[in-house]
């Protein structure tokens, strides 16, 4: 099933979801455990009726899902087809039933609240180091490329984030290679960069806002605000994406 791009994903009009890195996150508030788990058991009927099921976590006072295909179709400018992890079809169509059976549960959604944390890891050459990464972080080696045509290295259980790679300048300096990629709801990125200058970081680099933001730390220790603004709806815009 063909991948969805930004524009598409905001046509659906999913009020209720936000995209964030590869998937359509949602979260749903609950007065206790039992009513979390009763909604569960009711968005797991549905996804059995279609063959496809969010990720799923119960929380304190709520229930957070991930929609995602494991076996997207991306294609590149070349023509070329690659298997990735990604939004399609499948996930937007059981996100608008999820919807309405919270709905039914009478539960309110809580979108500006979603977030995903991924590593960053500037790399002279990624093939030779995501091997040791696919390791460390999950101990399969199949995790490396997995839902990427890419070296990213990516768990298929979720225990720990996923690992990017970026190039490392040829004139870079000694200095920090990890970073932290933090994806929250486009309403809130500002409000997140603020809050992080308040306690003392600084912006480093903005010129991608409000898709990117780099703050670093008083010492110099960075990381990223990131924003899927490609997705936005045209009630969160006031203006078709």
């Amino acid at each position: 099933m063909d991948m969805l791009r930004g524009a598409k994903i905001a046509e659906a009009g999913l009020t209720e979801w936000r995209k964030l890195a590869q998937g359509l996150h949602a979260r749903y508030l609950t007065a206790d455990f039992a009513t979390g788990v009763r909604f569960v058991a009711a968005v797991g009927e549905a996804g059995d009726e279609v063959g496809h099921h969010p990720r799923v976590t119960i929380g304190q006072g709520h229930v957070d899902l991930e929609l995602v295909t494991a076996d997207a179709i991306y294609r590149d400018d070349e023509g070329t087809e690659h298997v990735v992890e990604w939004v399609t079809q499948q996930d937007v169509d059981l996100a608008r039933r999820v919807t309405e059976i919270a709905a039914e549960h009478r539960l309110d959604a809580d979108p500006a609240s979603v977030s995903e944390i991924e590593l960053g890891l500037d790399a002279a050459g990624s093939a030779t180091v995501a091997p040791v990464w696919a390791a460390l972080l999950t101990g399969d080696a199949a995790s490396q490329g997995r839902g990427s045509p890419g070296d990213e290295v990516r768990d298929a259980t979720g225990r720990v984030p996923n690992l990017w790679f970026d190039d490392l300048a040829a004139d870079a300096v000694p200095g920090q290679r990890f970073h932290v990629e933090v994806y929250v709801a486009p309403e809130v990125a500002a409000q997140r960069v603020a809050a992080a200058v308040a306690a003392g970081g600084t912006v480093v680099d903005d010129s991608n806002a409000p898709g990117l933001t780099v703050v670093a730390d008083q010492e110099g220790n960075r990381g990223v605000i990131c924003a899927d603004t490609s997705a936005e709806t045209e009630d969160r815009t006031g203006s078709a994406s």
